[in-house]
């Protein structure tokens, strides 16, 4: 029986959309929006600095209501206490933000066990103001924080205590909102399939336009386990996931990109024609160019075609990553930022246009929906995400842990002329990251290439040979000559040379050809 360790709830966001309403309860809401406007912007005038690092956010309300009250703006003080408590939670979440970012760098910069107590102190520093005596954290914190500003004029915060929920029908559902006037509540109804209860956001979509309203629903625990199976997972453009088991998931993911990007950018393209045409009619005929402005140039039917397009692809990374965890807890190994396989990108790209089509297709992969999708199902099943050092997880040989060998587009090819299929390859990699105790999450770019390159000279070493036969033979990539690290090797292990004429002799080809046996 597997040892729990606690448990974690199962929570998700839910929009219904609100399908009645008064038009005079709609002009209070509006009404409402506009006040709260103006308590945000002023929270994030007062507390947004770094001055107010590390505040307790049940603290802000008094802040706040020494120079602004309610009565100022004929605002309930619940509501505005609701929304005061929003925007510091907000502030708080993007100070955390923060302090991870900075505390990567502080890994980065002071790395390994020597400096574990210089690490320590300065990450104890960065949660209270002490950090500003210190010219390094001080420097690093101005360059990740972002003082904030608000201009939100479309939502109401409500708290359980602020609306009552009635059923009416199977999928309506009366809400009874708390309005300007002390008594009366705003009644509006919304399709949900659930009752809706705790914290809830009004807000008006103006893409759509309606309202809607936001709240959290609870789909129960999940307990978590501490013996949790390993698996390395490989992040793909060809597909969503490959797993160091060699399953596939999100396949065809990819495709449907490209296809979503492909068609935005001819469609982008013949507006631009069009744009250019009405403004040429604007003084000639401007009844026509009226025209081509109205009836060609809007944007209504190409949004809706968007969502949708965005909807699909969310939906088929949602799906790839059940289909990962399959309600299992698992310990998954994965990289914060993949590289795109479908393509051989280590080669540049012939032409401008070719380039700019790939970097818009890649905008449209790396916005991290893959990586939240992949979180949420985690949390989802107990399970667990650890980032890993991606440097050359794709350029291994997963079967020795060298640098032997060469990968092309979804094939990697082994010095010894055996083929793999290159995302399990690097999926497999990637979980042997994830226990390698010579290479850190935060280790440099550089330091992986110089253990890797060692091993590599090691393995070599083995059979007779160099770094430097092995790139004569085109085993082992020539651009690493250039570093320190092989320069160093070459004298440190030069090997005893086994070429003959251009070619090996006898007892490193019988070595070879076992290799290829295996």
């Amino acid at each position: 029986m597997p040892k729990e360790i606690g448990a974690t709830k199962k929570i998700s966001t839910q929009i219904v959309p609100v399908v009645g309403m008064t038009k005079s309860i709609e002009l209070e809401l509006f009404s409402i929006m506009k006040k709260l406007k103006v308590v945000r912007a002023e929270y994030y005038n007062k507390l947004g600095s770094i001055n107010h690092w590390g505040m307790d956010w049940k603290k802000a309300i008094p802040e706040i209501k020494s120079f602004r009250t309610p009565d100022t703006l004929g605002l309930p003080a619940k509501l505005m206490d609701w929304t005061i408590n929003d925007c510091a939670k907000a502030i708080t979440a993007q100070q955390a933000a923060c302090s991870a970012a900075v505390i990567k760098k502080i890994y980065n910069r002071f790395s390994g066990k020597e400096n574990q107590k210089t690490r320590k102190e300065l990450c104890k520093k960065l949660k209270t103001l002490e950090f500003l005596n210190v010219p390094l954290l001080h420097r690093l914190v101005r360059k990740e924080f972002q003082r904030g500003h608000s201009w939100v004029d479309h939502q109401i915060v409500y708290q359980q205590a602020g609306y009552k929920c009635q059923r009416l029908s199977r999928n309506t559902y009366q809400l009874e909102l708390a309005g300007l006037t002390k008594g009366k509540r705003n009644k509006v109804i919304v399709r949900s399939n659930r009752k809706i209860k705790g914290q809830i956001r009004l807000v008006y979509n103006r893409l759509l336009p309606r309202f809607e309203v936001h709240f959290l629903v609870n789909h129960g625990k999940v307990k978590a386990i501490v013996e949790r199976r390993h698996v390395g997972v490989d992040k793909g453009y060809t597909e969503a996931f490959y797993d160091s088991d060699g399953q596939v998931h999100g396949k065809g993911l990819g495709k449907a990109i490209t296809k979503k990007s492909d068609r935005i950018c001819a469609k982008s393209r013949n507006r631009g024609k069009l744009w250019a045409l009405h403004r040429k009619l604007e003084k000639i005929d401007p009844a026509k160019s009226a025209r081509i402005l109205e009836n060609n140039l809007s944007r209504k039917t190409e949004n809706r075609r968007y969502r949708k397009n965005q909807s699909e692809l969310t939906a088929r990374v949602g799906a790839a990553s059940k289909s990962l965890f399959d309600g299992k807890p698992l310990k998954v190994f994965a990289v914060r930022e993949a590289w795109p396989t479908a393509l051989d990108l280590t080669q540049p790209f012939k032409n401008k246009r070719q380039s700019k089509a790939m970097s818009r297709q890649l905008n449209s992969w790396i916005k991290g929906v893959i990586r939240d999708s992949l979180q949420k199902w985690a949390n989802w099943t107990g399970s667990v995400v650890i980032e890993v050092q991606p440097s050359y997880t794709s350029q291994l040989d997963s079967v020795t842990g060298t640098l032997l060998g060469k990968r092309n587009g979804d094939i990697f090819t082994r010095f010894d002329g055996v083929v793999l299929q290159a995302d399990h390859n690097a999926a497999k990699n990637i979980l042997d990251r994830g226990t390698d105790k010579e290479i850190s999450r935060y280790s440099s770019r550089a330091e992986v290439q110089s253990v890797l390159l060692r091993r590599t000279a090691r393995f070599l070493g083995g059979m007779g040979l160099s770094l430097a036969d092995a790139v004569e033979l085109g085993w082992l990539d020539s651009k690493h000559t250039t570093t320190q690290a092989f320069k160093k090797l070459l004298v440190e292990m030069p090997g005893t040379s086994r070429k003959t004429g251009g070619r090996l002799n006898s007892n490193c080809r019988t070595y070879h050809l076992s290799l290829g046996q295996q």
